[in-house]
């Protein structure tokens, strides 16, 4: 699908009495959304926000954050959505690398107080920016192992080609629904957004619902495996057609007993650069996350995941510039180790992961696939401790469901993981490491499990 317009206004002048998005129960046409947007950036440019302007957006998932988006990409700003559990002392150092003109807190309790804020605001219609898939539209805060996040940008023409890949594989029609079950301010829910607006399909936006009530009616969406584990057990009715799975391994009983329900689930590997998605496939319990979707290329260089994509960010954003991605090759460097086997790509983790035991290398990704799969394991970090016989030994930390004992858990991996790979020691992950970050910092555990918090 190539646009001469912005999505919804195409959307609207093909199919304008079609549903769009669905908030709660209340449904919105395309004609509506159109009309809706249109009036949100004329209220957005009475307040000074130009082309090119940096737009910060604080808040989680709704209906007012989605329709902000698509406003402010109207008015031609650069978005850069926030974490509102980012803290203040991390704003404050990061922000003014980034040229954020205004802010727009949705929900939250004003931190930013040092840019201008925007009000979610109806205006009287104006002349809009017109649509030019090339221009930069997003800026997304991506974790790295040391250091500030580095804010990634994206043209829409960029989002629009990360949609399209995925789209490729798993089918998404016109009279299908994805729920926005991601947070915007992480690239897998703007994944979500671009693939509605390429298909001109309805979205689902339902706030502080449980997970089964938020997906009624939903066909799509996008959840880890912990959590369609417990739609399937917990007997609700569904209408999932198919479900694109992350965050940890997934085992063949879930997408067999998925498969019985008539759920198809894929599976696959992407990063913030990338605009998500890079490879992937229908989960089947083996290793490898899949081929290249189209218009990627992925090659292994010395163990390092190399790749060239039509949804490679354009750089980095830094006071005014934007940093190239790209090596002197011409490809983005990923930093992951892989193999590729009949062009089919296995990930092993970070480079910046591995650490060795007594001459045995670990790495740490390895090691937390496996325990991911007890069925009372949510989530697990492995992080080595620092052992003077031994150089390191791997402790895993755990979040888990109540009445998991993590006494138990040496006897399970016993006969599933090599002796140096097993944890000496098992701990549960602290609430606080969940509060404020991009993601969970391995760093800030390995400081902890260490004694060397500050």
């Amino acid at each position: 699908m190539i646009f001469s317009t912005w999505p919804w206004r195409h959307w609207a002048q093909c199919r304008g009495d079609a549903t769009a998005l669905i908030v709660d129960d209340q449904t919105l046409n395309w004609r509506q959304l159109g009309e809706r947007v249109d009036a949100l950036a004329a209220g957005f440019t009475q307040q000074g926000v130009r082309e090119g302007s940096g737009v910060a957006i604080r808040g989680r998932n709704s209906a007012h954050v989605m329709l902000a988006w698509l406003a402010l990409m109207q008015c031609g700003a650069r978005i850069l959505p926030l974490n509102p559990q980012l803290p203040a002392t991390l704003l404050n150092e990061l922000l003014p690398t980034l040229d954020i003109d205004y802010a727009l807190e949705m929900g939250c309790e004003a931190q930013l107080l040092s840019i201008p804020a925007l009000t979610l605001t109806p205006g009287k219609p104006a002349m809009s920016v017109d649509w030019q898939p090339q221009h930069i539209v997003s800026m997304t805060l991506t974790s790295g192992s040391t250091g500030l996040p580095k804010a990634a940008v994206h043209s829409a023409q960029a989002h629009l080609a990360s949609a399209q890949g995925v789209l490729a594989i798993i089918p998404f029609h016109p009279e299908d629904s994805w729920l926005l079950s991601l947070p915007l301010f992480h690239v897998s829910g703007q994944g979500i957004l671009w693939r509605w607006l390429l298909a001109g399909a309805q979205l689902v936006v339902r706030e502080s619902q449980p997970l089964h009530q938020a997906l009624r009616g939903c066909t799509h969406a996008s959840l880890v495996p912990t959590q369609l584990w417990r739609l399937l057990n917990d007997g609700h009715p569904l209408s999932l057609k198919a479900v694109l799975l992350g965050g940890a391994a997934i085992p063949v009983a879930l997408t067999d007993s998925a498969s019985q329900r008539g759920i198809a689930c894929w599976c696959g590997y992407g990063l913030t650069e990338t605009a998500s998605t890079v490879c992937a496939k229908r989960a089947d319990g083996k290793p490898d996350v899949g081929a290249a979707l189209p218009e990627r290329e992925v090659k292994i260089v010395e163990g390092e995941v190399w790749i060239r994509a039509a949804s490679l960010a354009s750089g980095y954003w830094q006071n005014g510039a934007v940093i190239p991605l790209l090596n002197q090759h011409g490809w983005f460097a990923t930093r992951d180790r892989g193999e590729l086997h009949d062009g089919r790509l296995t990930v092993l983790g970070r480079i910046d992961n591995l650490f060795f035991s007594a001459g045995e290398g670990i790495q740490p990704e390895e090691v937390e696939r496996v325990i991911a799969t007890h069925p009372q394991v949510s989530q697990v970090f492995v992080v080595p401790l620092a052992d003077r016989e031994f150089g390191h030994r791997p402790v895993a930390i755990i979040e888990g469901e109540a009445g998991l004992a993590l006494s138990s858990l040496d006897a399970w991996v016993s006969d599933k993981l090599a002796r140096f790979q097993q944890p000496v020691r098992w701990l549960t992950l602290p609430p606080r490491f969940k509060n404020g970050g991009i993601k969970i910092s391995r760093r800030a555990l390995q400081q902890w499990v260490n004694g060397e918090e500050a």
